[in-house]
């Protein structure tokens, strides 16, 4: 699978509508070449560089029909949303502590050969578990996020 962001370079800057200090926008994105025995896709974005032992999780999306090839800037999300690390469903854009230099956003995109029976605000553990087995195929964006002091 191939997946693609307009707004920003993978590996580069993320303009600051998609985070928390500014418009709090999911971004936009698109993907083509879904295997055909794909049910469903999922997509889940983290930060790896936020303290703690484990990363932060600000999206989480599951059960977005196979035959859908984007996400449109600021949704609507035609899946489900689980709950992010700030407690919300939903996207949740970056805001790393001040001064904490560059964090790096990882945005996955599964293709699952099921739907998933997650109930509505699922954690990205219930997610990962329920998808284990049965991805056919992900890739990958990163985006990076920096605040200043």
């Amino acid at each position: 699978m191939d997946l693609t962001c307009d707004a920003f370079a993978s590996g580069r800057p993320m303009p600051r509508r998609f985070s928390r200090e500014g418009d709090d926008l999911s971004p936009p994105f698109e993907w083509q070449d879904v295997p055909e025995a794909a049910e469903s896709l999922a997509v889940l974005c983290e930060d790896p560089d936020a303290p703690g032992e484990r990363p932060f999780v600000h999206w989480l999306v599951y059960n977005i029909p196979a035959d859908r090839s984007a996400l449109p800037e600021g949704g609507p999300v035609p899946g489900s949303e689980a709950t992010n690390d700030f407690g919300e469903r939903g996207y949740g854009g970056p805001m790393p502590p001040p001064d904490h230099g560059a964090h790096r956003y990882h945005f996955r995109l599964y293709a699952v050969d099921r739907r998933l029976d997650l109930e509505p605000g699922a954690s990205r553990e219930e997610l990962l578990r329920a998808m284990e087995g049965h991805v056919l195929a992900q890739s990958e964006w990163v985006g990076l996020y920096e605040r200043g002091g």
